[in-house]
């Protein structure tokens, strides 16, 4: 592994980060104090991602996009992450999962995403099965040749703006030595479905603007041709293609975690107190060394994953690693950041609290940190017959 990037990775980081500094930042106040991502700045955002050659940068350019590899599409994340999450969502990444479709589906589901006409939606947590994937109770049950699904998801990111569904439900059960396994299946499910319904979740403190939502089926029928992957393949198409999420949870943290250390710095050098800057006292001059200590482990750590996976390597462990440390991370330089600018860290007038509470929520979704340790410890002592 090389530790200085490419001419051209060094591009990708340029690019993506004027981009964030110049469409991004001007909007960041208006979506924080509204809540809102006014449709004419999404368009404007998705507009210049596609004439930029950065929409859909995470698929090969066999289905129309930029072919970007693992680590390439790190640094993309990396740098996005310093922004506004419910205004990146437009640079438009969908859901690797969709190189699973097949048939008809490339047509009406792949194609029209990567070049940015529908946006998707990936569905799986519901109210009782967050991290226990097999314990969801939304099911699909044949029925004159068709699937009618029951039941409902929530915390669904991205729901107010796709066009169509990714969604994983139950579709049978195993007995099992270790009591019953339910099968699971993937569906493309259209957003004007009949039985589908979308409404809004929860007022979330964490990313203002980036909505989560509650999708709910009641008797909605699917005929076999929304089936993504193989029926009760649900778990391979997760493992195929989801563990990516997690990198992106990873690397975004490690973005965001830059942009408010620049913060931290930048005001240990300025603010003074009994005659000198702040940073100059050993209890912030030492909270800033560790700060940036912890950012470039997880931005190490981090990279070296996503290059394992384009090595062909072996990279669940190092993932989940990257996911635990860069998130925990994130935590402990928002918090440090705050406490260096004190009770003003506390003010809307600074981005700080923001930082602060955006970041409590990556140590959650995809996987929460618990979930992340036991992908470690269960790769490391299975080899040991532990």
């Amino acid at each position: 592994m090389q530790f200085s990037l490419t001419q051209e990775q060094e591009m990708i980081v340029d690019t993506v980060r004027s981009f964030v500094e110049n469409e991004i930042y001007p909007h960041e106040d208006l979506v924080e104090r509204t809540g809102e991502v006014p449709a004419e700045i999404a368009d404007d955002i998705k507009r210049k991602t596609i004439e930029l050659g950065f929409y859909a940068c995470n698929f090969p350019e066999s289905v129309g996009g930029a072919g970007l590899n693992h680590l390439d599409f790190a640094l993309v994340e990396r740098e996005l992450g310093r922004g506004s999450m419910a205004l990146n969502h437009f640079f438009g990444r969908p859901q690797n999962v969709l190189m699973a479709c097949e048939g008809d589906q490339k047509d009406r589901y792949l194609l029209p995403a990567v070049r940015g006409e529908k946006m998707d939606a990936l569905a799986m947590t519901e109210p009782d099965a967050g991290s226990d994937v097999r314990g969801m109770k939304c099911t699909a049950v044949r029925d004159g040749g068709d699937w009618v699904l029951n039941g409902s998801k929530h915390f669904i990111s991205g729901a107010d703006h796709a066009d169509f569904f990714i969604v994983f439900v139950a579709t049978g059960v195993d007995e099992t030595p270790r009591g019953p396994k339910k099968r699971i299946t993937t569906f493309l499910v259209d957003r004007d479905t009949p039985g589908f319904v979308v409404r809004d979740g929860y007022n979330s403190v964490s990313h203002k603007g980036y909505k989560n939502c509650i999708l709910e089926f009641d008797d909605c029928r699917l005929p076999d041709a929304q089936v993504l992957g193989d029926v009760d393949g649900g778990f391979a198409v997760m493992n195929e293609w989801l563990y990516a999420t997690r990198i992106t949870v990873a690397t975004m943290s490690v973005g965001r975690a830059r942009r408010c250390f620049d913060y931290a710095l930048n005001y240990a050098a300025e603010r003074e107190q009994f005659g000198q800057p702040i940073g100059k006292f050993q209890g912030v001059g030492f909270q800033i060394a560790d700060m940036i200590t912890e950012i470039d482990a997880a931005d190490m750590l981090t990279l070296a994953a996503a290059w394992r996976l384009d090595q062909g390597l072996p990279a669940n462990r190092e993932i989940a690693s990257a996911k635990l440390y860069a998130s925990e991370m994130l935590a402990r330089v928002t918090d440090a950041t705050l406490q260096i600018y004190g009770g003003m860290g506390l003010m809307q007038d600074f981005p700080i609290e923001r930082f602060w509470r955006d970041a409590r929520v990556e140590r959650i979704w995809d996987g929460t940190s618990e979930i992340q340790r036991h992908i470690i410890s269960r790769e490391l002592l299975r080899p040991l017959g532990a």
